[in-house]
């Protein structure tokens, strides 16, 4: 592997990891919401949700290079090959942007 490919799966941990803890909080549907509240949970909801299948492939892609999976049979959820520098690009601006909070909270 690259550096470029075990930044991008690093990356793709971080985001995937926060994306799933901050998936665990969101609660669309608490009946004490305010309808305003509610469309905000739930877009935040979705934007998490979408975060999470992003770096959960950008994680299972190599390794499903690895096992030498076909990538025909996978072509429709995701591409298998290595990554691009914008990829990795945009995967670890969020990553740093994760952990720079984290580190900001203390």
């Amino acid at each position: 592997m690259s550096a470029l490919q075990i930044l991008h799966v690093v990356a793709g941990l971080v985001v995937l990891a926060e994306a799933l803890n901050k998936l665990e909080r969101c609660d669309p549907l608490n009946p004490k919401l305010t309808r305003r509240e509610r469309v905000v949970d739930s877009l935040k909801a979705l934007a998490w949700g979408l975060m999470a299948l992003g770096a959960g492939g950008a994680v299972a892609a190599p390794v499903l290079l690895l096992l030498g999976v076909d990538r025909s049979s996978v072509d429709l959820l995701m591409r298998l090959e290595h990554p691009t520098f914008d990829q990795v690009a945009v995967l670890g601006g969020f990553a740093v942007l994760i952990v720079r909070t984290r580190l900001k909270e203390g």
